[in-house]
């Protein structure tokens, strides 16, 4: 039973847990064809800091969108749910948290607020502030992976309702397979009726998607190419880091942006913890994240497929960005 003002928090992810997934994921991904690494890897305190300066940037309308889209429809979100539980994946300490938990405070429904973040340091920090701002709310936080830590969610008290917010589009950062795989897991920890608020990113003009992943200032392409500077200093890799440029493309039939980071020349990398060494050619691709845009009749089609029913779905003005409460069944 919730508590009012209580303050919990649940550690799923170690340091050591993190470290093996990084030699299992870099394991895979370098050995892979083509090559690839998950996009969870750009994220130390350097490439943290470096997305944030990619949220200001002209270019990246993604967050900007999203942000001013929540603004605008937040309090609707709020009545439409009447959910007393806010749980929000990959929390960080995004100002939309406290969107949601103004509007919600408003409606007169919430009780407790769930932040799952993979940052045990940020999620400690992020709660001491919400806690000073909102002093009778039950915070109970949870470090962990939300790819395969969900069940790890404390449930609804008696007679309650949880709504999981996913935002930043980031559903879009999931190929299809795991993309549905996750939207099933999501399902199975919820009860019919609770909820999921789901943001993603809309197709669009090409000319206004490719730049959001290749501004002009060259931001993009450092956050990009941090990702070869993480392997070195964790893994006792010795990428060449300038030697590789970024590159980021329209597929068109998969209707997703891809970012890679490709060869200049023909190379030879070690990686030292791992005891592996990898080839590159000259103009070869490292995958390093894919970020789908969606139409409406899609996201209806896979979330229907995962126990999705669609409730309210609220679209900014220019059609970029969806946010879907959709209510499990």
């Amino acid at each position: 039973m919730t508590t009012p003002g209580t303050m919990q928090l649940d550690v799923h992810l170690t340091d050591a847990d993190a470290e093996a997934a990084l030699r299992s994921d870099v394991r895979h991904g370098l050995t892979a064809r083509p090559k690839e690494l998950p996009p969870k890897w750009f994220y130390d305190a350097r490439g943290s800091a470096l997305f944030e300066k990619i949220t200001e940037l002209p270019e990246y309308y993604p967050f900007r969108t999203e942000r001013a889209l929540l603004t605008d429809s937040v309090a609707d979100i709020a009545r439409s749910s009447g959910a007393d539980t806010v749980v929000e994946l990959g929390s960080g300490s995004s100002t939309k948290t406290r969107l949601l938990l103004d509007a919600f405070t408003a409606a007169g429904t919430l009780r407790r607020y769930v932040p799952q973040d993979v940052s045990e340091s940020a999620l400690r920090g992020a709660m001491d502030e919400l806690h000073e701002a909102y002093p009778g709310l039950a915070l109970h936080g949870v470090v962990g992976d939300f790819t395969r830590d969900l069940h790890r969610l404390p449930g609804a008290d008696p007679g309650g309702k949880r709504m999981i917010a996913f935002l930043g589009g980031t559903i879009g950062n999931l190929l299809p397979g795991p993309r549905q795989e996750f939207l099933g897991h999501v399902r199975d920890v919820l009860e019919p009726g609770e909820q999921l608020l789901l943001g993603t990113g809309l197709v669009t003009d090409r000319e206004v998607m490719v730049p959001a992943y290749d501004d002009a200032a060259g931001v993009t392409a450092e956050f990009n190419r941090n990702v070869l500077v993480v392997l070195n200093r964790e893994l006792g890799a010795d990428f060449d880091v300038d030697a590789f440029t970024h590159v980021a493309c329209w597929d068109e039939a998969n209707e997703w942006i891809e970012m890679r980071l490709r060869a200049s020349r023909d190379m030879r990398v070690r990686v030292s913890a791992l005891d592996l060494d990898v080839g590159f050619l000259a103009g070869e691709d490292l995958v390093t994240e894919v970020s789908a845009k969606f139409r409406t009749e899609v996201i209806d089609e896979f979330v229907a497929a995962a126990g999705f029913e669609p409730t309210r779905r609220w679209i900014d003005p220019d059609h970029r960005f969806a946010l879907s409460l959709l209510t499990a069944i």
